[in-house]
């Protein structure tokens, strides 16, 4: 007996549990085309939210959908160690145990680390596993693991041979909160209120002073100069003169520069080399000196002079107050400006000279932006592509050092001044013995730095196939198929991985890039913890089930498009569930007798389904090569919904009490099986639970490795057929209902004889399928263009429904008039398509004449409803 309701949660983890002992996900190579996917890996930090729902549901659905196309399905998991993000929670639970980072030693740090990720890091791949994620986790990899990191330490040592890395003094993006220092990408700006203070510089020796305005007063004990316009005739007076730094009673030279704007403020710019990338560059021009006025956790140094030991913007504060105190404030005013922050942390970033590692992006850009523009790399949606191609040919060296111990440490030996990269310490005692024959190994010190954790997730396509070792599996899986990303990463790792693909492999790493949205919530709100409009993923599994909320995330998922989530799409999702749960029900309690014969109706209805089965198909096929998953889905809802359990199931089901004939409902349940392998990818649980109990089957003959519908040829003209059938049934039911007509009670109909009314009526099993579905005496066909009885339009064929109507005639004439209107625009519509020569030269053939029959059609039907306005006219 099948339960009343469909359970997920009696049926989710069974299945799960099957296809894991059945090792349906795990991959390796052989002869069958490969299918290969790398999971974006998440951090080891992370808990699943909505955004990895999203993205990790459309690479299941792929790759569930090539496995059943009959490829060789792998789709690789993983997780990422995310350096900043897991130091800091680290840090955090050592002090939660009253223990400071600094009392311990790397290694005793490391330990707690390792600690926190073996007992955390797997949360989240766990959690995806709820969600029906379909990935082998047999291959299950992380970044800091032995494969990876050797892979790691191989290319920073390879590129550094080949000149592509180096060592260099430069200004970096410098976070106060993680200490470390962060790539352009990992800076986040936005518009920010702040206060602009016009502050005054004395002129050295005299009583005029110089109006310089500024948003941080805080970095005035580190200027070295102010710099003016050579061209602005207010200033060039004070040729060789110097200004004295207001409170700090240092003489600083006051300097003609090009870069100073000269209709900004005063057009006087403090110049602070230490702390701002322009002032920088402006101190290397005219050879000034640096001040480094804050410590690396943003507080302010003993080299400022002023509140040691104080954080930046306490400091602010108290040293405009001081300088107020003085009389060297002019005036402040509010103002925005534009202040960039630590993606990770926060933390408002400080532009800092550094002694760094870079990476020479422009030495390796050049293939990875030619691969992306001749689509060798083809981006879903187009519009990336110009995204792209600005920041690949405005690329700046990647800096890729961070001053943490959580990460893969740099592979570079220091002696002194001298340092040598090497992947082991001892490769690097060999190098340094050449230069250095007595040194030891105990001479050597390791560079205390960690690489950008981008440097490890670059290398993933590559590295999770181990090909920096062995080339069997990248030779088979490699490029890998498709990549499924957001945007917001396609320069910290989509353009990367794309140049370490041609970098060390010489071809792309991935064929396609699928770019997903944002997810939204209904009011367009990005989802975040402070706006409190995140759903919790877990429990919207538990509520809805996963099918239902993988259901309502690509319902609702345009192709590129932000999703706008609700609630109440994945309750549309557990609504379809049940649906087809009740449709197995019904299925499943039809009785069956070997001595009744199928009717001409039922195999009418059986093939009318096989040929919209292959239609769907074709569409849901098209469909899967752009990316459009979404539509996809709502073709195989419609489908379902309404062609199937509307229509089909009607059309086949036995009256009360009877018994049907063996073949139908064995049609039926071959039908059934098809949809639940159509609907699979989508919904995975509740297919494979429907397949399963529709009938007994082998083993190892499950939903998850049945064969994809495929799209073929089909009868159009017989689908167009039942397809009309059941508009003409509509059109009846609708009279009812305006008529007080009863369902019970039986009518007449008749068709206007026509060439294609006559084809209707003489197609096997149709008439039979219209009178059980309208319930109706008969349905025939007549000459008499004036029969008495309620007329309506089905397609250009006219219909005649023959009752006395209880509707009155203005009524009638109105509705007529409304269908007319609607025409006469469709029409308009179509032939303005048509007229368009673009349209008609650039469109396939097959749409063109799509367009011609709907404009034809269009004008029969207008033809028909003036008919039936004027016979209504002569009645008035």
């Amino acid at each position: 007996m099948i339960s009343s309701r469909y359970t997920p949660s009696e049926v989710e983890n069974k299945w799960y549990s099957h296809w894991m002992d059945k090792k349906y996900f795990h991959s390796e190579p052989d002869s069958r085309e490969p299918y290969s996917i790398v999971i974006p890996p998440p951090n080891v930090t992370g808990v699943l939210h909505m955004g990895h729902m999203l993205n990790n549901t459309i690479q299941d659905i792929l790759i569930r959908k090539a496995r059943m196309d009959g490829k060789n399905a792998c789709w690789v998991p993983g997780t990422d160690h995310a350096s900043i993000a897991t130091e800091a929670k680290v840090v955090k639970m050592l002090r939660e145990k009253g223990i400071r980072k600094g009392d311990l030693s790397r290694e005793q740090f490391l330990e707690y680390a390792w600690e926190w990720k073996e007992k955390y890091g797997g949360i989240i791949l766990e959690q995806l596993q709820k969600l029906g994620a379909s990935c082998d986790w047999e291959r299950t990899a992380f970044t800091m693991d032995e494969s990876r990191s050797d892979a790691v330490i191989k290319v920073f040592v390879d590129l550094y041979r080949k000149g592509k890395l180096y060592r260099g003094k430069r200004m970096v993006n410098w976070d106060p909160e993680a200490r470390t220092v962060l790539s352009n990408e990992e800076v986040i700006y936005g518009l920010e209120q702040s206060r602009l203070y016009h502050v005054k510089y004395r002129v050295e020796g005299s009583d005029e002073y110089l109006i310089v305005a500024t948003t941080r007063p805080e970095t005035i004990p580190g200027d070295t100069a102010v710099a003016v316009h050579p061209d602005d005739p207010r200033y060039s007076h004070l040729a060789g003169k110097k200004v004295i730094v207001p409170l700090i009673n240092r003489a600083v030279p006051v300097i003609f520069d090009t870069y100073v704007d000269m209709e900004f403020g005063t057009g006087a710019l403090k110049v602070t080399p230490a702390h701002d990338v322009n002032d920088y560059e402006i101190g290397k021009r005219h050879n000034l000196d640096t001040i480094d006025v804050f410590n690396e956790d943003g507080t302010m140094s003993t080299e400022a002079g002023i509140y040691p030991g104080e954080d930046r913007f306490v400091v602010r504060k108290k040293f405009a107050k001081d300088l107020d105190a003085a009389g060297l404030v002019e005036k402040t005013e509010d103002y925005q400006n534009n202040v960039g922050r630590s993606e990770r942390t926060n933390s408002v970033v400080e532009p800092r000279l550094s002694l760094q590692w870079y990476v020479d992006m422009k030495a390796i850009a050049g293939p990875a932006l030619e691969a992306v523009m001749k689509d060798e790399v083809d981006f879903y949606p187009k519009n990336q592509k110009n995204i792209y191609r600005h920041w690949m040919e405005n690329i700046r060296d990647w800096c890729i050092s961070r001053q943490l111990w959580w990460g893969h440490r740099i592979p570079a030996w220091y002696l002194g001044d001298d340092f040598f990269v090497a992947e082991t310490i001892d490769e690097a005692l060999s190098e340094a013995k050449q230069k250095y024959p007595d040194v030891k190994a105990s001479d050597l010190r390791q560079d205390e730095d960690v690489l950008d954790t981008w440097f490890s997730s670059w290398l993933w396509p590559i590295s999770v196939f181990h090909g920096f070792k062995t080339r069997e599996e990248m030779d088979y899986y490699y490029p890998t198929s498709v990549l499924v990303t957001g945007w917001d990463i396609i320069f910290l790792w989509v353009a990367r991985m794309i140049m370490a693909g041609y970098e060390w492999e010489g071809k792309r790493p991935f064929d396609h890039v699928y770019f997903t949205g944002m997810v939204r919530d209904k009011l367009r709100r990005k989802m975040s913890k402070s706006l409190g409009n995140s759903p919790d993923a877990l429990q919207l599994i538990e509520d809805f089930g996963a099918d239902g909320v993988r259901f309502g995330m690509m319902s609702c998922s345009p192709a590129g498009g932000d999703l706008l989530f609700d609630d109440k799409l994945c309750e549309q999702g557990r609504n379809f569930s049940n649906k087809i749960w009740n449709a197995l029900r019904l299925v499943d309690g039809w009785e069956t007798d070997p001595s009744v014969s199928p009717s001409a109706g039922e195999k009418l209805a059986f093939e009318w389904m096989q040929h919209k089965l292959t239609q769907v198909s074709g569409e849901i096929d098209r469909n899967f090569q752009e990316y459009r998953l979404s539509e996809a889905l709502m073709s195989i809802y419609t489908f379902i919904w309404d062609d199937f359990c509307s229509w089909y199931l009607e059309m086949v089901k036995p009256a009360f009490g009877q018994k049907m004939a063996e073949s139908t409902k064995q049609n039926t349940i071959e039908i059934f099986s098809r949809i639940c392998s159509l609907l699979h990818p989508f919904m995975p649980f509740i297919t494979e639970e429907i397949w399963h109990v529709l009938q007994v089957r082998k083993e190892g003959d499950d939903c998850i490795i049945s064969l994809y519908p495929k799209a073929g040829t089909y009868d159009q003209a017989l689908v167009a057929m039942v397809e009309q059938g059941k508009d003409i049934v509509s059109g009846i039911r609708d009279i009812r209902n305006k008529n007080g007509i009863k369902m019970k009670d039986e009518i007449d109909v008749l068709l206007l004889s026509t060439e294609r009314s006559e084809k209707l009526m003489h197609q096997a099993g149709w008439k039979e399928l219209c009178i059980k579905l309208g319930n109706l005496n008969s349905i025939g066909s007549t000459i008499d263009e004036n029969t008495e009885g309620v007329a309506f339009i089905s397609g250009t064929e006219k219909c005649f429904v023959l009752i006395q109507s209880e509707a009155n005639v203005d009524d009638q004439l109105e509705e007529k008039k409304r269908e007319l209107t609607y025409q006469q625009g469709f029409v308009q519509s179509v032939r303005a398509k048509l007229e368009n020569e673009r349209f008609v030269s650039g469109a396939p053939a097959a749409v063109v004449e799509k367009e011609r029959a709907k404009l034809a059609d269009g004008l029969e039907r207008m033809k028909l409803l003036e008919e039936d306005i004027a016979r209504l006219e002569k009645l008035l």
